[in-house]
């Protein structure tokens, strides 16, 4: 029986019940020390340490081992801990944020190690110094699911992630619109979402050389293989029967994101050869072959107006009459520029100012020599001025060839009515300058200096020309800020809607 008098079996032994009696002072016989009038109550079962503390009579106390049931026998010879245990609650563990350890001295050992242990092999200083915490904080950028499919060579080595990579070079153009004007999906692979881009487009008759000027203005050199060029130039055999080498419309960007857009012949004669001897079916809405070729044309040139920055005209003689009243056209067939809110409740006028206008650079190549006389040079701005006087395409005030130091000692105000006109020589190599010689089988006369040509080399006007076509002012083609991604699908959406356009319907009727 316990003081409560409840009787708890199994919890003492005998031997512990006749000490507890040897060490209680001797009360008087029958005493019930739960007190007179106390009704008995349960009480619950409370650990061991706390019912020696309370149920030791105030007095002479003896001296007992504690019995700490937590933990191993091994532990009963720490004093300290187990007084600290029986006492109150134990403090908790110092977090300590940054620890200098010196190299040679040795760690505390770990929790539940014995003293007596010796040290782990490899736990010495060298472990000590590799475990060590920097006195300064690293930063590192966390590379999320690129670390197993980025290769070795694009690592960095010292954070060890995937470098930022440079966009995709392109090899070799792709299509754009096939030959049956259908829009192509090829070139989205390419195109990123950003904003610094310029598109440039170029329209021409057959066989202007328009492919190669943009193959020179992109990513060729003159001194290169004309058969390694990104927009394929005509071959000997295309040139023989009269062919065109371009079909629809070609796509090339750069590593500056520099988009060129390179176009089949306008108003061309080997397509309308093509439809002629092939027998191919022509739309319901075209009844004659030559009226679907002119309207292919005014599509490909009302579409360069919309999705371009700049458009370069290229033409070898100067001039065709035909060639500018078809460039006015197809500015009057443009789509317009949606806006960002449709409401028509303005002036009339109002929408005119909101209209956007490519930059329109008049290419003259295979310029002969007579042509970069300055007097019949001015003669030829003033013939294109008076010719394009009542288009609002912007053919004037971007690019000149005064600027690029082609005329020494000519200045500005020598041109008075100036456009966007530049010369290219012909083509010629290196080794086929003309020499001045003294006579036959003779050693010829300056043989280190060329011949005189009357304007610089060709390829340091192409360098001039491809300067200021890419240095042309980037207006916004549309009521947004367009990425490359956003100019693809504005682009589709656009060329869909010259295809079914009503103003180009009306006016095939008219030419029918």
């Amino acid at each position: 029986m316990s003081e409560s008098g409840h009787s708890q079996p199994g919890m003492y032994g005998p031997g512990r019940r006749r000490r507890r009696r040897r060490d209680r002072e001797p009360g008087m016989p029958g005493q019930n020390l739960s007190g007179p009038g106390r009704e008995r109550e349960y009480m619950p079962r409370e650990p061991r340490e706390r019912r020696d503390e309370s149920e030791e009579p105030p007095g002479l106390v003896l001296q007992k081992t504690p019995i700490i049931l937590a933990k191993p026998p091994g532990e009963r010879s720490k004093p300290s801990q187990s007084s600290a245990v029986a006492s109150g609650p134990p403090l908790e563990k110092p977090i300590v944020l940054i620890k200098a350890r010196e190299e040679g001295k040795a760690g505390p050992p770990p929790d539940g190690a014995s003293a007596g242990t010796p040290p782990a092999a490899g736990s010495g200083p060298k472990a000590e110094k590799e475990g060590q915490r920097p006195t300064q904080p690293v930063y590192q950028i966390q590379n999320r699911g690129m670390g197993s499919a980025a290769p070795s060579s694009s690592v960095d080595p010292v954070i060890g992630q995937a470098k930022l990579l440079p966009p995709e070079k392109m090899k070799h153009s792709l299509k754009l619109v096939d030959d049956q004007m259908n829009w192509c999906d090829s070139a989205m692979e390419y195109l990123r979402d950003q904003t610094d881009m310029l598109v440039v487009g170029v329209i021409g008759l057959q066989g202007t050389g328009k492919s190669t000027v943009m193959s020179l203005l992109s990513a060729n050199a003159p001194e290169e293989d004309p058969r390694a060029y990104v927009f394929r130039a005509q071959s000997q055999e295309i040139k023989e029967r009269a062919g065109n080498q371009t079909c629809g419309i070609d796509f090339f960007i750069t590593q500056e994101r520099v988009i060129f857009l390179d176009t089949q012949p306008i108003l061309s004669p080997s397509v309308l050869d093509h439809l002629i001897n092939n027998d191919r079916k022509l739309p319901p809405e075209y009844n004659l072959p030559h009226t679907y070729v002119e309207m292919q044309s005014l599509q490909i040139a009302a579409f360069l107006y919309t999705v371009c920055h700049v458009v370069v005209v290229v033409q070898d003689w100067f001039t065709d009459l035909s060639l500018y009243r078809f460039l006015q056209t197809a500015e009057m067939l443009k789509p317009s520029t949606p806006s960002a809110s449709h409401d028509s409740s303005g002036p009339p006028g109002s929408e005119e100012g909101s209209e956007y206008y490519p930059h329109l650079v008049f290419l003259q190549n295979k310029a002969k020599r007579d042509e970069f006389c300055p007097r019949n040079l001015k003669k030829m701005h003033m013939v294109i001025d008076r010719l394009m006087m009542h288009s609002h395409l912007k053919f004037k005030g971007t690019l000149s060839m005064l600027d690029c130091n082609i005329f020494p000692g000519l200045e500005r105000a020598y041109l008075d009515t100036e456009v966007n006109l530049f010369l290219l020589p012909v083509l010629d190599s290196e080794g086929e300058d003309a020499l001045t010689r003294a006579g036959s089988g003779t050693a010829p006369l300056f043989s280190l200096l060329p011949g005189y040509r009357g304007h610089p080399s060709f390829s340091s006007l192409v360098a001039k020309l491809r300067s200021q076509v890419l240095a042309m002012p980037r207006c916004q083609l549309s009521h947004t800020i367009l990425t490359e991604k956003n100019w693809f699908h504005y682009a589709a959406r656009i060329w869909d809607g010259v295809k079914k356009s009503s103003a180009l319907s009306e006016y095939s009727r008219l030419l029918s």
